[in-house]
């Protein structure tokens, strides 16, 4: 049977918003502090899926130099109406206390792969806006609200018109639910089939009671009656589930009229463990059942394999990728921290074949690192680069780095020590610093092959001078640090968490902000 394997977009991809315009599936998904901002995929079958464009490219559009951990981009929106694709996003500023800065935009484009437009504000009331293009020609914009009052936070779900050439929020703002009893409630997506409007929510927290929940009404203002049977998607009552956290929903019909529901899932290495791969996007199909959608597995459980709507061979084996810097652009699958990637910090022209990053501030930085990487998607990977590096103070580092956040990850780097240029391991564990204390002196003006061998929980750094023979170096390191649920858990005070851990290249220099490292390659291989 032809057959479609959850997830299907594996590694940090998550608050999935499907699109289809003909016969092209487009799911965009949040990046948080990740820049560019927003990651559109595209399929023509439900199955293969590939990153083709990262609308957000521009501080105009998206200024994140200075956002907290896990702030920035969340809960993108993807739409289509009258040749024109619309990207709902919020731009998260704050998320300590009892206040959230979470302003809202959207933008614009003719093709997918287009230069998007400048932003047009929203509102800051809450985060999750989502566009609706009403049968009638309106268009409206829901979102949840936040509500600061006694510690309350999630405060209902927000519906408002959108004048597409007035480009601002017009009319009465309407409250229309404050979601079901699981509550949390979040994510709000409109839909319409048969004479109802069908309220799509997030409830219950990300976390491991995460669900999906539907209501529905004939006035798109309400009132919205609850599924006989929600939540419609959930694994919070199935511990050994192989995906769990399932909920922040959106749902799209094909081009035969099935109908299908996207999703947000998480795969702990242990029963309700750790999930250093971050939140994933999977699928599901859906049917209709006296006008209410209903999982086709026939209970809110997932399934980890569904039949795949058409033909769609894929090549089966192990994923590695080599990349050369021997172009004028950096591969789609890189992206940097907060800040636009510029020859400020970044050359692929300096030294012709290499990538040049110029040094800048500290992993601790929430403004300018010199930091390129790309998602971890697979619990088994080795991950190499050749680095030439000529540190002259102890405060110069650059080499390969595991990474969560701001106080959490692992990282494999050359410095000096006074006397000797070094490789050391360095690990912080909420903003904990622990050196290792293998320390290999190696020539100066000779390039340096770093590795890291992951193995789900497990994680060796390595080196070589040939590229052949491979010397350990430190113990080995726990892969849990650079999980969601362990910095969430992990910290004296609740922390947003919502990414995924990636590996790449980066480089300090804490004295001159100038000082360069040039890596020749990265590849990245599936064991």
């Amino acid at each position: 049977m032809n057959t479609i394997q959850n997830p299907i977009l594996k590694g940090f991809n998550p608050d999935p918003s499907i699109c289809r315009v003909g016969d092209d599936y487009y799911i965009a998904t949040s990046t948080f502090e990740w820049f560019p901002g927003v990651q559109i995929h595209h399929s023509k079958d439900l199955k293969n899926w590939k990153v083709i464009a990262q609308p957000l490219n521009r501080t105009s559009q998206l200024d994140m130099k200075g956002v907290p951990d896990s702030c920035g981009v969340w809960a993108p929106c993807l739409s289509y109406k009258d040749g024109l694709f619309y990207l709902v996003y919020t731009n998260v500023k704050s998320f300590d206390g009892v206040w959230k800065d979470t302003p809202n935009y959207v933008v614009t484009a003719k093709e997918i792969t287009d230069d998007w437009s400048e932003p047009v504000y929203l509102n800051s009331s809450g985060f999750d806006g989502s566009f609706f293009h009403d049968t009638n020609g309106k268009t409206w914009y829901t979102s949840m609200q936040v509500d600061h009052r006694k510690g309350k936070f999630f405060g209902g779900i927000e519906l408002q018109e959108y004048s597409i050439s007035d480009q601002q929020l017009i009319g009465e703002s309407y409250f229309i639910t404050e979601g079901t009893t699981l509550g949390k409630t979040e994510g709000p997506h409109i839909y319409q089939k048969n004479g109802y409007y069908y309220l799509l929510l997030a409830e219950g927290g990300t976390e491991y009671g995460h669900a999906a929940t539907i209501l529905r009404s004939r006035k798109i203002t309400g009132p919205y009656e609850e599924h006989p049977q929600n939540p419609i998607l959930t694994c919070a009552s199935a511990p050994l589930h192989p995906i769990q956290k399932s909920g922040h929903a959106s749902l799209v019909e094909s081009q035969n009229g099935t109908w299908y529901i996207t999703f947000l899932v998480g795969r702990p290495l242990t029963n309700h463990g750790n999930c250093p791969l971050g939140r994933e996007t999977a699928i599901e199909e859906i049917e209709w059942i006296d006008d209410w959608p209903y999982l086709k597995s026939g209970s809110s459980l997932p399934r980890i394999e569904i039949p795949a709507p058409i033909r769609a061979d894929k090549l089966n084996g192990t994923q590695a990728k080599k990349y050369e810097f021997t172009s004028n652009k950096l591969s789609i699958d890189f992206q940097s921290l907060r800040i636009p990637i510029n020859e400020k910090w970044i050359s692929l022209k300096d030294k012709p074949g290499y990538l040049r990053l110029k040094g800048k501030e500290s992993l601790t930085s929430t403004h300018s690192q010199a930091l390129i990487a790309r998602r971890l998607q697979h619990f088994n990977v080795q991950a190499t680069t050749k680095v030439e590096f000529n540190p002259d103070k102890f405060q110069q580092l650059a080499g390969l780095v595991v990474y969560y956040n701001t106080a959490h990850y692992h990282y494999l780097y050359i410095s000096t020590n006074g006397d000797h240029k070094t490789i050391q391991v360095l690990t912080c564990d909420n903003y904990s610093i622990i050196e290792q204390e293998e320390i290999a002196i190696i020539k100066s003006n000779t390039p340096i092959v770093l590795r890291a061998t992951i193995q789900e929980e497990k994680l060796q750094f390595s080196y070589s001078s040939d590229e052949i023979d491979f010397l350990n170096i430190g113990n080995i390191l726990d892969m849990n640090i650079v999980s969601d649920d362990y910095v969430r858990d992990g910290s004296e005070r609740y922390r947003p968490a919502f990414t995924g851990c990636f590996i790449g290249m980066c480089c300090q220099d804490l004295a001159t902000n100038s000082l360069h490292a040039d890596f020749e390659w990265f590849n990245y291989k599936e064991l």
